[in-house]
């Protein structure tokens, strides 16, 4: 079986969020064994995996990320669409377009403190768009 569906998220403010029930929302139920693809369509925002419990953890990862890649800087040639959009495209190299989870027993087979995350990197965020594809029996 192979299924795909394109989902838009809701907008989020800069910053990291997760989005576990947001996408599971998305999708119909799993199969009992495969692997969920999801790629985000966006240059400027990015997806992984990360602790689903402490909040901190998300405020923490995007004040690293904005330490690491700062704005403003002298080298940047691709500014015109403001001081957060070339900072926001490394960023989201860095951190990735996809992640692949596999499917047990119809649940995702994530860590107990795993959860999916939204990586936001632009000030004025706009709707992101993903695309899930399960591969399964």
């Amino acid at each position: 079986m192979v299924f795909q569906t394109e989902f838009k998220l809701k907008v989020r403010n800069r910053g990291c969020h997760l989005i576990t029930d947001e996408v599971m929302n998305n999708l119909p139920s799993l199969p009992k064994c495969g692997v969920l693809h999801l790629f985000i369509k966006h240059t400027s925002a990015a997806i992984t995996i990360n602790e689903n419990a402490d909040p901190d953890v998300r405020h923490d990862l995007a004040a690293i990320l904005d330490n690491i890649i700062k704005e403003r800087q002298p080298y940047y040639y691709h500014t015109l669409e403001g001081d957060d959009d070339m900072p926001a495209h490394a960023k989201a190299s860095i951190i990735g377009y996809s992640l692949s989870i596999p499917i047990t027993n119809g649940k995702l087979n994530m860590g107990i403190w795993q959860g999916i995350y939204l990586c936001e990197f632009r000030n004025r965020a706009s709707q992101r768009t993903l695309m899930a594809t399960i591969i399964g029996e």
